[in-house]
């Protein structure tokens, strides 16, 4: 059940130039609730004028023992530089938690492959961490067009086997994710893809030709979050859905950009 909610940010971590890693509390310390890997949040940015609509952010995870949630951000525009800027103490608020989940696979066992570029690693580590949980040892595959691009590996290294591309060979392999050895050399059962729309688009037709079942996490403009705006639309076997309530996790034999 999503809710309206003031945050405290508890720590405000700058990754790079571009990218930081917040992590935020309930005001009121009351426990958070079960989240799904694959949700997001809308965050209302305040002393902004020019910021009138809430600033859709993927979960990157849920730290149940400390309460908190953390929110990798990229500083895109004026309502996310506003939002990276936020010192520990100050507050935020948020509607929470929106959207729909990765599924976890039913039969094992089953290899899962989880590929994230640029800040679309931000929901890979919840899902990393929870098929982890569940009995699987997933395969991450990460890329960006340098090494700072490429965020929390020590996170994710803690769930599976980490393997990672740049554009400019600083790190990992050089190229595209598509491109990785790892494509070429092992199986799938499973593969989960968030990040730039060719990148997905990429994997997905990897995983079409190799008769793997994919889902991606659509990363659509969304201003509301609840479905009222329709800036989100996206087409589907089951005709026009909004990505921000329908998904945005779809499986790729849903959409009509696969094909």
């Amino acid at each position: 059940m999503k809710k309206m909610l003031d945050f405290v940010v508890r720590s405000n971590a700058q990754l790079n130039d571009r990218n930081h890693l917040l992590r935020v509390s309930p005001v009121t310390n009351e426990t958070l609730p079960e989240m799904l890997p694959g949700q997001f949040v809308q965050i209302r940015v305040d002393d902004s004028p020019g910021t009138y609509l809430r600033r859709p952010i993927s979960i990157n995870f849920v730290d149940y023992a400390a309460n908190e949630i953390w929110l990798l951000v990229q500083r895109v525009g004026d309502g996310t530089a506003k939002i990276c800027d936020l010192k520990p103490g100050k507050t935020l608020n948020m509607l929470y938690p929106l959207g729909n989940s990765f599924s976890v696979p039913d039969s094992k066992p089953v290899k899962t492959l989880l590929v994230g570029g640029g800040v679309g690693m931000a929901p890979m580590l919840f899902l990393g961490k929870i098929l982890k949980d569940k009995g699987y040892l997933p395969d991450f595959l990460l890329g960006g067009r340098s090494a700072k691009d490429l965020l929390l590996l020590e996170e994710f290294e803690k769930y599976g086997r980490v393997y990672c591309t740049t554009e400019d060979g600083s790190e990992g392999e050089k190229g595209f994710v598509s491109d990785h050895s790892l494509l070429q050399n092992e199986k799938f059962g499973k593969i989960y893809t968030c990040g730039p729309k060719p990148m997905m688009l990429a994997v997905a037709k990897y995983a079409r030709y190799q008769g793997v079942d994919c889902e991606v996490s659509l990363e659509n403009l969304m201003a509301c979050g609840i479905g009222a705006c329709l800036c989100c639309v996206e087409k589907t076997t089951r005709g026009n859905v909004c990505a921000c309530t329908e998904g945005p996790v779809f499986n790729i034999n849903e959409l009509r950009w696969i094909d």
